[in-house]
């Protein structure tokens, strides 16, 4: 069953890669085999809005989920007209339609991509083959004469158009299924991820085919929200730990520090979102319930910005590492210093594209290290502060949900030009 629901509406940008070379062609929403691109040949105001699909696996309360909330809505009413599919109806649903969001719940997407026809499908995904997400596409918009039709049944009409096709590839993956081959562009989410791409494939992840635009972070909402570095008390000995429930996202480093910060400074208090029940049990029996708080899980952005209030630094451990690191990166358009750790081999490590050691938070490898890291801070907190306003800057300068956005609809733009929606009826 699929259900809808709308509402009326009430430059970092797309990077290129350095040291990446190659090139490759974007397909054109209008073209097909013998075809030129169209060229920008009159005013976007004469132009109806482009419709553009979001398709996400879930409308749950993860990072992937966040990132296209955050871009879907930002993207300007006048200029598109915006629709996200799920599978399945979550907390982010609400606030999507309030913005004045389609929300297409469950059923078959290629039966809505049918209906909606978009100009622009934009999915987000792992980035490793997902046939589920990307072949229903491929079966509504199939392009044989005999299996394309008008909507009002024409035989004659001409074959509908694929859609340009977008992918936020989360976790710097490749997909060379037939279902992979209908993407245009792929957008990592780190150059880290673009640059380990190329390096294991052998594929030049340049423009335009492959680009980089960075997660989305309301850095004016954690302006508003948190104390500037300058006014932040860095003497509290609290830290803070954010991540899912998951034990996949979690590291020894984030547990065995604790016994070296008792002895150190018995005072400590380490916040934790999203612990697990092996994390409840060493703090249990290593006798660390009255420095260790588990808290529930935090249902938006403003709950989020009084736990960074709390806090002093954010430390991050994760063994499997980070193809971007959105707790991160929200943590430093708050204000706070941050400490990670590298990941062996070719795991993720876009933890330590955000993290500049010695710039915006230290990086440990041992326990030991770690926790004299975090000790640090603690006892310098005039450190912590000018690591607090640097992260805080390049926050503001990469990851800026507005500046995203728009970046986003500057790419909209060249796979789909605006005079795609003059041409053809909604």
């Amino acid at each position: 069953m699929v259900t809808a629901a709308s509402h009326a509406p009430g430059n970092a940008g797309i990077l290129g890669n350095a040291g990446i070379t190659g090139h490759a062609g974007v397909r054109r929403p209008s073209e097909s085999a013998g075809s030129a691109p169209s060229a920008h040949s009159g005013p976007q105001a004469s132009c109806a809005p482009r419709r553009v699909l979001h398709v996400v696996s879930s409308l749950g309360l993860g990072g992937t989920e966040k990132v296209m909330q955050l871009l879907l809505t930002r993207l300007a009413p006048s200029r598109f007209q915006r629709a996200v599919w799920s599978p399945a109806d979550g907390p982010r649903a609400t606030p999507l339609r309030e913005a004045g969001v389609t929300t297409f719940i469950g059923g078959d997407l290629g039966s809505v991509a049918a209906r909606l026809l978009p100009h622009i499908v934009h999915v987000h995904r792992a980035g490793w083959p997902q046939p589920e997400l990307l072949r229903p596409l491929r079966t509504a918009f199939r392009q044989a004469p005999d299996a394309a039709r008008s909507p009002d049944g024409n035989a004659d009409a001409p074959p509908r158009r694929l859609p340009a096709i977008v992918e936020t590839n989360v976790f710097g993956r490749h997909d060379p299924s037939p279902s992979g081959q209908l993407i245009d562009v792929t957008l990592f989410v780190s150059r880290f991820c673009a640059e380990r791409f190329a390096r294991v494939q052998g594929i030049a992840a340049v423009p335009p085919r492959w680009r980089v635009l960075y997660n989305p972070v309301d850095t004016a909402l954690f302006a508003r929200l948190t104390p500037p570095p300058a006014e932040r008390d860095y003497t509290r000995p609290v830290l803070g730990r954010l991540s899912r429930p998951d034990p996949g996202k979690w590291s020894p480093l984030a547990l065995h520090i604790l016994p070296v910060l008792r002895r150190e400074m018995p005072h400590f208090r380490y916040d934790v979102v999203g612990g697990t029940p092996d994390a409840e049990r060493y703090v249990r029996e290593h006798g660390l319930s009255d420095n260790v708080r588990f808290l529930p899980p935090l249902r938006d952005d403003t709950e989020l910005s009084v736990f960074f209030n709390e806090l002093s630094l954010l430390a991050h451990a994760n063994d499997t590492g980070e193809s971007f690191g959105l707790a991160i990166a929200e943590a430093m358009a708050a204000g706070l210093p941050v400490v990670t750790h590298p990941c062996p081999g070719l795991r993720d490590n876009a933890q330590l594209e955000l993290v500049e050691h010695g710039v915006t938070g230290l990086v440990a490898e041992t326990a030991d290290d770690y926790a004299g890291a975090v000790l640090h801070l603690l006892r310098h907190p005039e450190t912590a502060r000018r690591m607090g306003e640097a992260g805080r800057r390049k926050a503001a300068a990469l990851f800026d949900a507005d500046m995203q956005a728009r970046a986003l609809e500057a790419l909209y733009d060249e796979v789909c030009p605006p005079e795609m929606a003059c041409k053809e009826a909604p």
